[in-house]
């Protein structure tokens, strides 16, 4: 895992800490940001991941990334 990965989810991680203590302490409401922040990262962690996986199949089996045509 590289280092943005792994920054990406300790900030996921820290940020559904703060919503659970927000959630706490002011409700559900003041806490709402931060959870969806926190969803955010995940994904983008997730989206990041599959991503390097996927290069990493394309150059074990020596095939190229597939280039688009454009259209026209």
């Amino acid at each position: 895992m590289k280092l943005t990965s792994t920054i990406l989810l300790s900030l996921a991680a820290a940020m559904v800490v703060i919503g659970a203590h927000l959630t706490m302490k002011a409700g559900i409401v003041a806490s709402y940001p931060f959870f969806m922040f926190a969803v955010l990262l995940l994904f983008w962690h997730m989206y990041r991941r599959n991503r390097n996986e996927q290069e990493d199949q394309n150059q074990q089996k020596g095939n190229k990334p597939k280039k688009r045509k454009p259209n026209g």
